[in-house]
């Protein structure tokens, strides 16, 4: 490329040329020396020490040069990180809370609040979800046990210790004093910055503040609650998001969005990083590359300020942001990154900046050890090193190669900070974002306006609240943007790749990006080759279904059941039309049903049924209802728990969806897809059912295409006891969803009547419940059926061939293969269904004082198949695989193990045979 050479490149060429790695390398050593130091013996960390004083000392008296002073200065570097290490890891094991935290002890502790409280995300377990929490940091001075020989004992304390209390205590300032009183129990993780964890009583709903905060945190309290009261009447993403952006208040940021951001590896827009802080001094200062030359811009630049003036006021505004942003671990991080950027302006010189990163490093990792041991202290340093040293040659690639100059100097800021960050994030989430780098390319923009603008809104709050709230209206646009943007990557169908985690997962990463960027540079170097790079990565993002099908097997061709692999708890998806599926249930966790649904390409839901109200089932109620039309939701008439049937209403009312309620006799169908409600009885007239919601539950009689399926929920064996005896004509089955998870509480006679050839448990691997129960499994394959689970085969489907394909689970969640379980041939039904069916529309909004009789029951479907050369019904022991017949005998079931939709290996296992 020719021509003139732009102030840009001029910049960029003064960057190139071998890196100052002097200071590097001492900081390096301080780092490792202090993460080692913290959790490690004090007469070890000692002999150390003074070890690496003295071997500093001999080599600086008997050698002379730059090599030996950059050693000696990493030995010295290196006893202080591992000194203040021990030192500060010494905190966590002196004195009695570590023992009392070890005996689970009752005690009251008064602390000094040193960070925010945090929200703490409710978690399912079993089918009761957590009572919403916060976390608290803070640093005990003071504990009263009441287990000492002549009574209370009190003794004074300086230990780190972390609070969860209810979220009345989401108010509290650093620095406030509180008294606490719960039960002690030891850090979930060793080596932990907090030496116990209190879990304040329930008896104490509001905290006991014994000493107020100081006046800088109220300051800064008051400004930052100015933001969010200019923001309250913004659209809810961005009055959930401008707050975060600016100042790290994600309290207000809903499940669905942090799951989107976090996708698409937008999470360091929700906290406070150097980028916010380089926003705001390319304000003062301008473009960093023209920050000390004579053709500067920027506020400083048109006022006339003096460089050093500049400086000078770089560095108030830092304080400024580290007050507003409280002075905790990650703002003074974000604070030490950015003032970088006032070091450039001193020296003129782009390739002082890595020293200056060193710097930063060294001193933050000796004013506080325990981000030695902080990843996002690490991703935040790789980050920053990736765009001092990695950005600037491979923006001079690009633009080499044709690329403009801003859309290069992008794509390499992007892709630098990505690929060395990945390996970090993959030990972390077990993921790779393939989204990462163009979601980051479209969000940067909407970047520096929302910032400059929430800071303005910031400011005014206080004293001008109308022109607070119009500055806050004009940030709200970019931070919408960005939101559409995390939302409209997450919801790609191959916006993230599963990779292997833990140390080797992220060094596999590392060496695959390093591979991937050498074989880049041949690669694109042709515009014909440029176009399939970019064309198999549209591929990957957007997976078209027929080539994901042919790629992976799933979801098999003609399915007509999914149990979808949620976790400890029930997602089914049941065809219903291209595009189209009726699901039962919604499992625990809003991603991973979004992600089942995703993978069976499901855009629209005509009905979402809930069987009952336990967490387990209706908590992923908003994976179900993101991106997609939903008709309507029915549930059980019995709303209990109140809370989580009060959340279905509440999240309903919401998205526009009605809300139904199931009437037993209830029969609907869409296409091939019917169905009939068995359970449960109207309110009022079943002692069973009002017993809990388990015997509550929904439970459905399902045909679809020749299947017949029987979908129990969760009922327990009183309910399944008097099913059985209100339906004594239930036919046989051909697939049962296990009730509750395969439990140990079944009814015996439920599960041989329908004789069920294939069984299927939804149910989450590792659970503390002991599901599925041993003696379930027993009974049912004494019974003749194949039992497939969730928890050890991943996603089950069943398909219109009578054909059950597991895919095998993915990498993080167990492991897996993937099988075709194959049964008897399934003929096409040779009878019509007279009974009538309620349509969709008429569906009652509530349940009726008295329900409907019951219609007759459905017959059972009778056909043949379609060769001329196979035997008739009733054993349909015939189907047709790719062209080619092949014929079972009616007592077995072909088993198959598949490798990516190949057939490896063929078994067999007993079924019961059945006829017409």
């Amino acid at each position: 490329m020719t021509g003139p050479v732009t102030t840009g490149e001029a910049a960029a060429a003064r960057q190139e040329g071998p890196a100052d790695l002097r200071l590097a390398v001492p900081a390096l050593a301080a780092w490792a020396a202090a993460a080692a130091a913290l959790t490690a013996d004090g007469r070890t960390v000692t002999v150390g020490c003074a070890a690496a004083v003295l071997a500093a000392c001999l080599l600086l008296a008997a050698v002379r040069g730059g090599t030996a002073v950059v050693v000696a200065a990493a030995l010295l570097c290196g006893a202080a990180g591992a000194a203040v290490g021990a030192l500060e890891g010494a905190d966590t094991r002196r004195g009695p809370l570590p023992e009392l935290a070890r005996r689970y002890a009752r005690v009251t502790l008064e602390v000094t609040v040193t960070g925010d409280p945090r929200a703490v995300r409710p978690h399912v377990r079993g089918a009761v979800r957590d009572r919403p929490a916060v976390a608290v940091e803070a640093a005990a001075t003071r504990v009263v046990t009441g287990d000492g020989p002549a009574g209370p004992a009190a003794a004074a304390v300086r230990t780190p210790v972390l609070l969860i209390a209810r979220q009345s205590w989401a108010g509290l300032l650093p620095s406030t004093r509180v008294r606490a009183e719960g039960k002690l129990a030891p850090p979930s993780r060793t080596g932990d910055r907090v030496a116990a964890v209190l879990r304040v009583g329930d008896d104490q709903e509001r905290p006991h503040v014994i000493g107020g905060p100081t006046r800088l945190q109220r300051a800064a309290a008051r400004l930052r609650a100015g933001l969010r009261e200019a923001t309250d009447d913004l659209a809810p993403d961005a009055r959930a998001l401008l707050p975060g952006l600016v100042v790290g208040d994600t309290s207000r940021v809903p499940p669905d969005l942090e799951a989107a951001f976090r996708t698409t590896d937008l999470t360091h827009l929700l906290a406070v990083s150097g980028g916010n802080f380089t926003v705001l001094l390319a304000l003062l200062t301008g473009p960093a590359h023209l920050a000390s030359r004579a053709e500067r811009r920027g506020l400083a630049g048109r006022l006339g300020i003096p460089l050093r003036l500049t400086a000078l006021l770089g560095g108030g505004l830092a304080l400024g942001f580290v007050v507003v942003c409280r002075p905790e671990p990650s703002v003074l991080r974000a604070a030490a990154c950015g003032l970088i950027t006032l070091l450039a302006i001193g020296t003129g010189r782009r390739r002082s900046l890595l020293p200056a990163l060193a710097a930063a490093v060294l001193l933050l990792v000796l004013w506080d050890p325990w981000l030695a041991r902080s990843y996002g202290f690490l991703l935040s340093v790789l980050a920053t090193g990736a765009l001092l040293t990695l950005s600037p040659r491979w923006s001079a690639a690009l633009r080499r190669r044709g690329v403009p100059p801003r859309i290069a100097e992008a794509l390499a800021a992007a892709g630098a900070a990505q690929a060395a960050c990945a390996p970090v994030i993959v030990v972390l989430a077990a993921r790779v974002s393939l989204v990462a780098v163009p979601c980051n390319l479209l969000a940067e923009p909407a970047v520096a306006p929302a910032t400059v603008l929430g800071f303005a809104a910031l400011a005014l709050a206080p004293v001008a609240m109308p022109l607070a709230e119009g500055l806050a209206w004009a940030a709200g646009w970019p931070a919408t943007w960005t939101a559409a943007v995390a939302r409209t990557g997450a919801e790609l169908p191959g916006a993230e790749l599963g990779w292997p985690t833990g140390p080797a997962g992220g060094l596999l990463l590392a060496a695959a990006t390093v591979a991937a960027v050498f074989a880049g540079r041949r690669l694109l170097r042709g515009p014909w080759s440029r176009a399939a790079c970019a064309l198999l990565l549209l591929l990957a993002l957007v997976r078209p279904a027929p080539l994901t099908r042919v790629v992976t097997g799933w979801p098999p061709p003609g399915w007509r059941l999914v149990a979808c692999d949620v976790g400890q708890g029930d997602a089914l998806a049941l065809a219903a039309g291209p595009g189209a599926a009726v699901v039962v249930d919604a499992g625990p966790e809003p991603r991973a049903v979004d992600r089942c649904l995703r993978e069976l390409g499901v855009a629209r839901v005509p009905l979402l049924l809930l069987t009952h109200f336990h967490a387990d089932h209706v908590d992923g109620l908003p994976g179900v209802l993101s991106g997609r039309a939903v008709g309507a939701i029915e549930t059980t008439p019995f709303d209990r728990p109140a809370g989580q049937a009060a959340f279905v209403r509440r999240e309903a009312r919401r998205a526009g969806i009605p809300v139904t309620e199931a009437v037993p006799g209830e029969r609907r169908r869409l296409g091939e897809l019917s169905w009939e409600v068995l359970w449960p009885p109207p309110a009022g007239t079943s002692a069973v059912a009002e017993e809990g919601p388990n015997d509550a539950s929904v439970a459905l009689l399902v045909r679809a295409a020749g299947l017949t399926l029987l979908l129990l929920g969760d009922l327990e064996p009183p309910a399944q006891r008097e099913l059985r005896e209100a339906r004594p004509d239930l036919p046989p089955v051909d697939v049962l969803k296990v009730a509750h998870h395969g439990s140990a509480y079944q009814d015996p006679e439920l599960l041989s009547g329908p004789r069920p050839r294939l069984a299927v448990i939804s149910v989450g691997a590792g659970n503390p419940y002991g599901h599925p129960a041993a003696r379930t499994l027993a009974a049912l394959r004494a019974r003749g059926a194949v039992v497939l689970r969730t928890d050890t085969d991943g996603p089950v489907a069943v398909t219109d061939a009578a054909v059950a394909v597991t895919r095998g689970r993915g990498r993080g969640q167990g492991r897996g293969r993937g099988r075709r379980t194959r049964g008897r041939c399934q003929g096409r039904p040779a009878c019509e269904i007279n009974d009538l069916w309620i349509p969709l529309a008429s569906t009652p909004t509530s349940a009726v004082s008295a329900p409907p009789a019951r219609p007759p029951p459905m017959p059972a479907p009778c056909g043949s198949c379609s060769s001329a050369t196979s035997s008739r019904c009733p054993s349909r022991t015939c189907r047709c695989t790719g062209g080619r017949r092949s014929r079972s005998r009616a007592r077995h079931w072909s088993t198959r193990s598949c490798g990516m939709g190949a057939a490896a290996s063929a078994t067999s296992s007993t079924a019961r045979s059945r006829t017409c």
